[in-house]
């Protein structure tokens, strides 16, 4: 099988698509995508509506000649050329989340639970992002091992210094002989990095100055992961591989949000645990090999 992965460069919408491949143990390909301008964005909507399909909305996308199975694409940038491409093509359309503002007529639709997708028979309602994680080698821990994942700022989250400081001190106070190791990400604010550096992690990455990834190293020798609440990505990889309980680190008491709402109906199904001081052990996994076969029904 042959898959077109189409990307509009963020790297949380691509690996999606990415894992969905890798599940299929299928070749891929990676074609970039953008609108010529933020206009013909909006004009897509309407020519969806339409039923109107055309290549020149987009910036040097031309009808292609490899033969491809299927098409994959997640993001908002990506759903009308996926739709136009597939009719070009005469192939199938995937998307990985639900393609919110188009018609939901796509061959196959996984959509993430806490948007609540209506229940159509192209539509799979799937409980987090899909995610495919491995070992890289970075992390080999010689005794019980704790992982500690920091992601950042974002639109609906601050990180606050001093809550995320009594939640390590717990952290260190209940891990005692541990090997307790440590990675941030691109969004870690500056204030962050310099608190983590204060205490005695076993292994550090400092992703502004090892960029690095050793999360699939944490999930395959830690006996616990803890990952801030910020990234449904993170999340997503955390209960996806390994046998690692899984903390979340909630970062504010806001509520009413996404990353709030996937964190809880996780929570509730067995996979994690919002961390309040104590650490719960749950680690159920997410099987989503078993969703990506979707596509051959």
């Amino acid at each position: 099988m042959r898959i077109l992965i189409l990307s509009d460069s963020r790297a949380g919408h691509l690996n999606q698509s990415v894992a969905f491949a890798k599940y299929l143990e299928a070749h891929y390909d990676i074609l970039p995508v953008a609108f010529t301008c933020r206009t013909l964005k909006l004009l897509s909507y309407v020519l969806d509506f339409f039923k109107i399909y055309t290549l020149w909305l987009f910036k040097n996308l031309e009808p292609l000649h490899q033969t491809y199975d299927l098409i994959v694409s997640a993001g908002s940038g990506t759903y009308y050329a996926n739709k136009t491409l597939a009719r070009a093509l005469n192939i199938k359309s995937v998307t990985m989340m639900l393609p919110q503002g188009y018609r939901y007529d796509f061959d196959l639709i996984f959509a993430q639970t806490h948007d609540r997708p209506p229940k159509q028979s192209n539509i799979v309602t799937i409980p987090a992002n899909f995610s495919y994680a491995e070992p890289k080698g970075f992390f080999a821990p010689e005794r019980k091992s704790v992982g500690v994942i920091i992601g950042g700022n974002n639109a609906l989250f601050t990180m606050d210094q001093q809550r995320l400081k009594t939640q390590l001190d717990a952290l260190f106070q209940a891990f005692q002989g541990y090997e307790i190791a440590v990675t941030t990400s691109p969004r870690t604010p500056k204030e962050i990095e310099n608190l983590l550096t204060s205490y005695p992690f076993s292994y550090t990455v400092v992703f502004s100055q090892n960029p690095i990834n050793p999360i699939g190293d944490f999930l395959a020798h830690c006996e616990v992961v803890f990952i801030t609440i910020d990234s449904t990505s993170m999340i997503s990889e955390a209960i996806s591989y390994g046998t690692s309980c899984v903390e979340v680190l909630p970062l504010n008491e806001a509520k009413n949000n996404k990353f709030f709402t996937m964190a809880k109906t996780l929570e509730q199904e067995g996979y994690l645990h919002l961390f309040d001081g104590t650490v719960a052990r749950r680690n159920r996994k997410i099987d989503f090999k078993r969703y990506a076969q979707e596509i051959g029904k």
